[in-house]
């Protein structure tokens, strides 16, 4: 927290941010540029072809596979509102983003994100009504009620993310191009750049991050917990291996996004450092679209099967 002083120039609502390049030697600029530029391109294709297959392939036609698709909308636009960005900072010297471009990049990226954490908290019940309630699965899980959760996910994110935003940029901000020390305008960065005191922010985002990261997350333990429970009792073993098989694909992606996110979110600011928060957004920046599609396919035996189907229809007379 910065003490406000009346000598500082600030910026308000009509000034620029800059961010801090992600490295200050030329020489890594152009192999960092490849790199990711390469890893965004994987991950836009990866969840495309999930898409894809998901909407054209009638044996996919379940909720798990239409919350899947989602789940991959939701990635490819989560990385879009930060990786073209990223990218053309990367080379070169940082360009200038004015403060609302910034506000509604820190908008995208949170009602995305915090979307994706409910989503997967959908994904979990959907398990949990697959694999406790098989017979009353169908009547359950109908088409109505899993696009009331879908909706229901981006209501909550729209709902807590767009009041932290416009509480975050009600507050002046020191300097008159203040560097963001980060590739993109997350919150705790562009709280460190206040000439205000942000205790309140800062306890908002705090409770913010609470209800999109630790209560989805206790709840995707209880139907985990259940699903356990359930699956011990199969007596087919082969059961018991797709059962594990589908619910294990699920908990990596959960780990790796509540893990990474919680770190940056809900640590105490005395606790974390800004090179720190740099290198986990770049997890779940990357990684986890990344790994999306990858973990859903080679651990999903009918995801497989369709591409493999798709893959030798497209190449044969």
């Amino acid at each position: 927290m910065q003490a406000w002083s009346p000598a500082l120039n600030q910026t308000g609502p009509t000034g620029f941010f800059v961010f801090r390049a992600l490295s200050a030697d030329p020489a890594l600029q152009a192999p960092l540029f490849l790199l990711f530029l390469l890893l965004y391109l994987l991950t836009l294709g990866g969840n495309a072809a999930i898409l894809w297959v998901v909407s054209a392939h009638s044996a996919l036609h379940s909720p798990m596979y239409f919350f899947l698709g989602i789940l991959s909308v939701l990635e490819i636009c989560y990385t879009s509102a930060v990786v073209p960005l990223m990218l053309s900072n990367t080379l070169g010297a940082p360009k200038p983003i004015p403060v609302a471009g910034c506000g509604a990049q820190m908008f995208f990226f949170l009602t995305l994100g915090g979307t994706d954490c409910f989503l997967l908290a959908v994904m979990a019940y959907d398990r949990y009504v697959a694999i406790c309630h098989p017979l009353h699965y169908a009547l359950l899980m109908t088409r109505r009620l899993c696009v009331q959760m879908v909706l229901g996910s981006v209501g909550l994110a729209l709902s807590l993310c767009l009041p932290l935003t416009a509480l975050v940029f009600s507050l002046p901000f020191c300097g008159h191009r203040p560097e963001i020390h980060h590739f993109l305008c997350d919150v705790p960065a562009v709280l460190r750049l206040a000439c205000a005191d942000t205790r309140v922010h800062q306890a908002v985002l705090y409770v913010v991050g609470i209800l999109v990261l630790t209560v989805p997350f206790l709840l995707i333990c209880i139907s985990y917990g259940f699903i356990a429970v359930a699956i011990v009792r199969i007596r087919s073993a082969q059961g018991r291996q797709r059962a594990f098989s589908t619910c294990s694909s699920h908990l990596t992606v959960v780990l790796l996004q509540y893990g990474c996110c919680s770190l940056v979110y809900l640590r105490p600011r005395s606790s974390s450092s800004e090179d720190e928060d740099r290198h986990l957004a770049l997890v779940y920046t990357f990684a986890t679209p990344l790994l999306n599609p990858l973990i859903y396919t080679l651990r999903n035996k009918e995801v497989k099967a369709a591409l493999r189907g798709a893959l030798i229809s497209k190449g044969g007379p």
